[in-house]
């Protein structure tokens, strides 16, 4: 697990309950136990139940929790994912950041597998990846929950690779200039992607040598053109509203990679909860 989880579910906790769990601990003792488990509303693929764990022994390292299923599973709707039993006001302290966690997580994975399953469909070998479009703070947990869905990962970070976008291109004073001088001062293993919103563009790109040329914002139509100008010269990358009613026609032959913003910054959250055993009266 990501040495940071522990600040975020800190954090998270420090927000929900830094002055305690009021309703709880009004009406139960401190030595009250109790069962409780995390089930799914819908059928999904689940993701985060480390995290969700690891809120409960945060909360109180006494909690017993076992995970039944894993990240990446697909669970159907009344399926348990969770189970955890201690503490009575433990459990229900820590059970709206064990769920937020989850079901954003969950969310994610859901969507990123029904693109996964698209691009499978569609026959054409294309990789579809997230983007820098996340949560701050949360990039490398809702990456994982992109992968756990089934899609890949564009660059985390800044540092990763070169990127020459429209404001970078802009600010250089021409597509070619940017490049040179991001190839003077790039690593050698580092690879130069450039953004390309026209054909023009596009041939500047090939000029360039840039290893990887991304349409931005093309029709198919656009993108077909574009393909037959790169001619394998370059990895070809397509990014701007691929949605999955429409992946069919960006999925084109010659398309290497598709980047979708949306399964990290439009996922639904998915629909998960937990419930308590009823305790018997004494």
């Amino acid at each position: 697990m990501h040495p940071r989880i522990d600040t975020l579910v800190d954090l998270a906790l420090e927000e929900d309950t830094g002055f305690g769990d009021i309703t709880s601990q009004a009406i139960f003792s401190s030595d009250h136990v109790s069962q409780a488990q995390i089930v799914a509303r819908e059928d999904l693929v689940v993701c985060g139940l480390e995290v969700a764990k690891r809120v409960f022994y945060r909360v109180d390292p006494s909690v017993i929790v076992d995970l039944v299923a894993g990240d990446g599973d697909r669970v159907n709707e009344q399926e348990t994912v969770l189970r955890a039993e201690g503490s009575t006001i433990s459990l229900l302290t820590a059970e709206r950041t064990a769920l937020n966690f989850l079901q954003r997580l969950s969310g994610i994975a859901t969507l990123s597998r029904r693109f996964a399953d698209a691009a499978k469909k569609s026959g054409s070998g294309v990789r579809v990846v997230d983007t820098r479009k996340t949560t701050p703070g949360w990039r490398a947990l809702e990456k994982n929950a992109v992968r756990s869905g089934g899609c890949f990962n564009h660059r985390s970070s800044l540092g990763e690779h070169v990127l020459i976008k429209e404001n970078h291109i802009a600010a250089a004073g021409s597509l070619l200039e940017a490049v040179k001088r991001a190839r003077a001062f790039a690593p050698h293993c580092s690879k130069i992607e450039v953004e390309a919103e026209s054909l023009h563009e596009v041939r500047e790109a090939v000029k360039s040598g840039a290893e990887i040329i991304m349409l931005d914002n093309m029709s198919p139509a656009q993108i077909r053109q574009a393909v037959a100008l790169i001619d394998k010269a370059a990895i070809v990358e397509i990014s701007g509203g691929v949605r999955l009613e429409t992946f069919a026609d960006y999925a084109l032959p010659g398309v290497d990679v598709i980047s979708v913003g949306a399964l990290t910054h439009s996922a639904p959250a998915a629909d998960l909860s937990m419930t308590m055993a009823i305790q018997p009266e004494k």
